[in-house]
């Protein structure tokens, strides 16, 4: 996947060309003085991102069963000297 990087000013001038690239796979970052503000992506790219799972999800159906992994270290934290 390619990425292009547009100034916000040649963004506004060039957004049809911009949708049309998003649209065949073509990421446009959109920057302003510089800096990454946002990007442009094509909505299959967006419908595929969007159904990817949180972590959250993926640490609740971990097949993870007793014993994989190793014990806790349940001895108390060390002192130190500030």
């Amino acid at each position: 996947m390619s990425m292009l990087r547009v100034q916000l000013r040649e963004a506004k001038a060039k957004l049809s060309a911009l949708v049309k690239q998003a649209a065949s796979g073509e990421v446009a970052i959109i920057t302003c003085h510089g800096e990454p503000q946002a990007v442009i992506i094509g909505i299959d790219e967006w419908n595929r991102l969007r159904k990817a799972p949180s972590f959250g999800d993926l640490l609740a159906n971990c097949p993870i069963e007793e014993g994989d992994l190793a014990p806790r270290d349940a001895s108390p934290p060390r002192e130190l000297g500030l």
